[in-house]
């Protein structure tokens, strides 16, 4: 022990723990905002960590950084018209550069924080995520939720964030704080949504509705073609082709290069035409308010007139939707690699995952029970286009499906025979089997 003791380094703390001032318990809210702004926010806002607007979030934030009791939110501008042009190279530089910027900040600020003595932690902007827990929740910190309780904006009907002031080109920062702050800030009083439906004309995959319905699954599909599950899809595209002349006819040389190009320079995002297209905030809407159909012909046409391939699963909304909507442009029916590791995350997808046209007419009520390594009871109900999904059996069941875990899993991926499953009984059905296909129908992978 008195080795220990005499050890320099050990000496050294004593010395200077001798000497120190403890670091504030509660810090000034108007002073770590300024420590803030001075690292490179444009905007900033303080969440505790029991605020009810994240309460669905609060264990994972604990389990990441126990010592939580702040979160800090900011944000970060983007340059305007490099987002709104066709061009996806300029849009994709401009979405990268900011978030090395948004992350460069957070990492400043807990820098900074921990020159204090005061411990903090900054789950990234964007990427890297938990990868290990996909198809599930991936990331550490919603940020768009805490954005929105912090005070600095509110969800558009496109789904981003759009401050008052910069509108939804921004990009999102949270850290988390182990002290409290002295005030703390609440969500603005209005929406800066103007709910003009611009983003909903400029979608090329028809993901967001007139009436605010917004389908995640084809947003995903396409704009994310060379993130996750679209590189999946990819990945077993080379893995399927016997040769490269078979591998060229399912993926062709621009796409092969764009492919290469993500894996070098960081994935590409095949669209972001909602916020290209977003008027809204104080320091964007002059354009769209002197003339709008000027702003119009400027800025959505040339995203709507754009020839591009677009990726649709088979039989999605999607499919339907570009054949209609945009003629010119090109649609590739892929896969989007979502295949749920487990009966949780099959019931957390589904809602995801919906496709509401495909389930016209249909009024029927499921009653899910499964068995073996996963044993969980579900009732899903799809009426009047719209998908609910609840714990337990509640009802009276038009269709009664009891299955064994592993195997409605095996069945989701393609790699088991439903057939099979019938005759083994590994899964068994009670009412129409018409209506398991109907079920089928509306979510296509």
């Amino acid at each position: 022990m008195a080795k220990f003791d005499e050890h320099p380094t050990v000496k050294r703390f004593r010395e200077q723990a001798s000497k120190s001032v403890a670091p504030p318990v509660i810090l000034d809210a108007s002073a770590l905002r300024q420590l803030c702004l001075d690292a490179g926010a444009d905007d900033i806002g303080f969440v505790e960590i029991d605020r009810p607007a994240i309460a669905d979030q609060k264990e994972e934030i604990i389990a990441a950084f126990g010592a939580t009791k702040t979160l800090i939110s900011f944000v970060c501008r983007m340059n305007r018209e490099n987002v709104r042009t066709p061009a996806r190279s300029i849009a994709n530089h401009e979405f990268h550069e900011t978030y090395e910027d948004t992350n460069k900040v957070a990492r400043h600020i807990v820098q900074k924080l921990e020159d204090m003595g005061i411990c903090a932690m900054n789950p990234a902007a964007a990427f890297p995520m938990e990868m290990e827990r996909f198809p599930g929740k991936v990331w550490v910190v919603s940020h768009k939720p805490v954005a929105v309780a912090a005070g600095l904006g509110h969800m558009g009907i496109h789904r981003n964030v759009i401050h008052p002031k910069f509108g939804n080109f921004i990009l999102l920062g949270t850290i988390l704080l182990s002290t409290k702050v002295t005030a703390y800030t609440h969500p603005i009083d209005y929406n800066p949504c103007l709910e003009c439906k611009l983003c909903v004309a400029a979608c090329p995959v028809g993901a967001i509705g007139a009436d605010g319905h917004f389908n995640f699954a084809t947003c995903y599909t396409h704009n994310y073609r060379e993130f996750m599950g679209g590189f999946t899809d990819w990945a077993e595209s080379i893995a399927d082709s016997k040769n490269a002349k078979e591998y060229r006819q399912k993926v062709n040389d621009s796409e092969s290069a764009s492919m290469w190009q993500s894996l070098s320079f960081k994935a590409s995002y095949k669209a972001a035409y909602c916020i290209a297209a977003c008027p809204a905030g104080e320091d964007v809407i002059a354009p769209f308010l002197n003339n709008r159909k000027e702003f119009i012909q400027e800025v959505v046409k040339p995203l709507q007139d754009k020839a591009e391939t677009i990726y649709v699963v088979p039989g999605s909304d999607a499919e339907a939707y570009v054949a209609r909507r945009f003629p010119h442009k090109t649609i590739k029916r892929v896969g989007n690699g979502i295949r749920p590791q487990s009966i949780q995350g099959f019931l957390f997808g589904l809602s995801l995952l919906f496709q509401r046209e495909q389930s016209k007419g249909l009024d029927a009520v499921y009653h899910f029970t499964f068995t073996g390594n996963e044993r969980r009871l579900a009732t899903v109900t799809i009426r009047n286009r719209i998908i609910q999904v609840e714990e337990g059996h509640t009802g009276k069941a038009n269709l009664s499906v009891t299955a064994d875990s592993q195997t409605w899993l095996r069945f989701l991926a393609k790699e088991q025979n439903i057939i099979w499953a019938l005759l083994q009984r590994k899964i068994r059905l009670q009412g129409s089997p018409k209506l398991l296909l109907a079920f089928g129908k509306c979510f296509p992978s």
